[in-house]
């Protein structure tokens, strides 16, 4: 079983090649390279430049690198998205995704380049199922700012203005086996804070988290990442059904609780993950 771990998930400019360069040595699972929010309208030309640049020269080792354009029906989406195609990139993030038809569209620029969707709009919620059994669809990027936005909510602590389209979307991605990363914490200062809702959106069932400071890496990555007792406890529980299966029997105890089929395949993913984090720790 491979795992490709997406604990951390750091936004970068797509206009700043120093910031860039950083991201080659930062201990992250994933970057967003972004030629949307992050640039402004007079460097957007220059900046898909620039970009396409740095990709170009690599070392970006196991990170996977996704490229998060303007949206096709802006004046700057379509030549993005032609750019987009001949980068060194492994998947291309579309903003404000609403239904399979943007992914069609965007597919028919970037071919066989996995699209990766923003779900940032109550519209988006909504839809959220048939965006993510979509084919080309290798990914989905929660945009908690401006889904609040949007709904005219507050943004608290508890996030309860959010959860609704939350569950929503991890519905769709759990349910078409898409990974899904959650929204970022704007007080990037607060790590408390930090760590309150990755442990939230973990507990959850999102795959990690998106950042936008590279101080926020170590606690996403520790957080979405399997600890010592849950990699412990995987090993015992594999080892004990094993035993009871080799007597005959369909059920094993650890702990005082069951163990069943179900336990045992989350038990293999939990090393599958712990293996894969290993190995890029070793990189």
């Amino acid at each position: 079983m491979q795992v490709q771990p997406f604990r951390s998930v750091l936004y970068i400019p797509g206009s700043k090649p120093r910031a860039i360069a950083k991201a080659r040595s930062l201990p992250v699972d994933a970057v967003i390279l972004d030629l949307e929010d992050a640039v402004s309208p007079d460097e957007k030309e220059a900046a898909r430049t620039t970009l396409a640049e740095a990709l170009a020269e690599g070392g970006f080792g196991h990170r996977m690198r996704i490229v998060r354009i303007n949206g096709l029906d802006t004046d700057w989406g379509r030549a993005d998205a032609k750019a987009v195609a001949a980068m060194e990139c492994d998947a291309v993030l579309l903003p404000k995704v609403e239904s399979p038809g943007q992914i069609d569209a965007q597919a028919e620029i970037t071919g066989d380049l996995p699209v990766w969707a923003m779900m940032e709009t109550p519209l988006g919620m909504l839809q959220a199922a048939s965006v993510a059994a979509h084919p080309k669809l290798g990914g989905m990027v929660m945009g908690t700012n401006d889904l609040i936005k949007d709904l005219g909510a507050r943004a608290t602590l508890d996030r309860v203005s959010v959860m609704t389209g939350l569950g929503l979307c991890l519905l769709a991605a759990k349910a078409h086996g898409v990974v899904i990363v959650d929204g970022v914490y704007n007080a990037f200062k607060d790590m408390e804070g930090l760590e309150a809702e990755c442990v939230q959106g973990r507990d959850m069932g999102f795959d990690g988290k998106t950042l936008i400071h590279p101080a926020q890496i170590d606690i996403a990555n520790a957080c979405f990442g399997p600890s010592k007792a849950e990699i412990e406890l995987a090993r015992r529980q594999i080892e004990a059904f094993e035993a009871a299966k080799r007597e005959g029997q369909g059920i094993a105890v650890v702990d005082g609780r069951i163990v069943e089929n179900l336990h045992v395949d989350t038990a293999r993913k939990v090393l599958a993950q712990a293996e894969a984090i290993e190995q890029i720790a070793a990189e």
